[in-house]
């Protein structure tokens, strides 16, 4: 399994050196997007709409744009060294609470914590220490260039590590338009509802879940494929360079002006006889 981030972790004096493991994965099914009248797959080039070229990845630089069309460029030297200077930084979980105390709007992705070498006794430490209390850790890690707020919890055998949003990355509900208000429930129609919820329950078992979209979409594909209902893209076609067209127009205009030769010979003699 990949690691996507190796530091340490401590609360109190205890240093626990750890890695960090993507918990889940997309499985989205990726389509291409092709050319309807040849099926060649489509390009993405980035190029600069004011010198109508394109930029290579080396001639880009970041900036920030605080006013329309006004921009802080800023160093790729300074942002590395920002990012050095905070992921050297040990992750210190600063606060321990009830996880039902967060709402799940919060939640980002998931990473399993594995320890590093050296770490086993204080990870299982903090492991149990987290079991018994019946707490989950809040702590503050750099990922990716991106300081997140993060939770440390026991997950089955191991801990896990989740990213969660600071509070102004969360949007106010209030700002969402066209919510009911002083609506009148009948409560005829609530003991209905609530009769549903009851025959509806159970105990959740995430196995019992699946993405029928995915399914449904790869048998269309092999469907498709097993009939040979497929498209082989057009080879693309090498280009003429401009030094080939350049030495096709000098050749062509060199046979020109042999042709005309002869005939400018031809002319002068006779001019030569007249004066004679």
């Amino acid at each position: 399994m990949h690691t996507v981030w190796k530091g340490s972790i401590s609360f109190g004096l205890v240093n626990i050196p750890v890695k960090l493991h993507t918990a889940t994965e997309n499985k989205d099914i990726k389509l291409r997007q092709l050319h309807k009248k040849c099926h060649t797959p489509i390009t993405y080039q980035k190029r600069c709409p004011d010198c109508e070229e394109e930029v290579a990845q080396e001639d880009i630089v970041k900036a920030y744009e605080y006013a329309k069309n006004k921009f802080v460029v800023l160093d790729a030297e300074d942002l590395e060294q920002l990012k050095k200077e905070q992921e050297e930084k040990a992750v210190e979980i600063i606060d321990f609470v009830k996880l039902e105390e967060i709402d799940p709007i919060y939640f980002e992705k998931s990473y399993f914590m594995a320890p590093d070498a050296g770490g086993a006794k204080a990870y299982s430490l903090l492991k149990e220490a987290l079991n018994e209390s019946g707490k989950i850790g809040i702590a503050k890690i750099i990922i990716r260039s991106k300081e997140q707020l993060a939770v440390v919890r026991v997950y089955k055998e191991g801990l896990i590590m989740e990213t969660i949003h600071f509070p102004d990355e969360v949007r106010k509900i209030e700002d969402v338009p066209n919510l009911p208000e002083g609506q009148k429930i009948v409560k005829k129609e609530l003991d209905t509802a609530l009769l549903l919820v009851e025959q509806l329950t159970t105990t959740f078992d995430p196995e019992k879940y699946h993405d029928e979209y995915r399914t449904a979409l790869m048998d269309l594909i092999e469907e498709k494929k097993t009939g040979k209902k497929t498209v082989t893209a057009t080879d693309k076609k090498p280009k003429e360079s401009n030094v080939t067209d350049l030495m096709s127009a000098l050749q062509a205009s060199i046979d020109k002006t042999k042709k005309k030769k002869p005939a400018a010979k031809k002319r002068t003699t006779a001019k030569a006889k007249k004066n004679a």
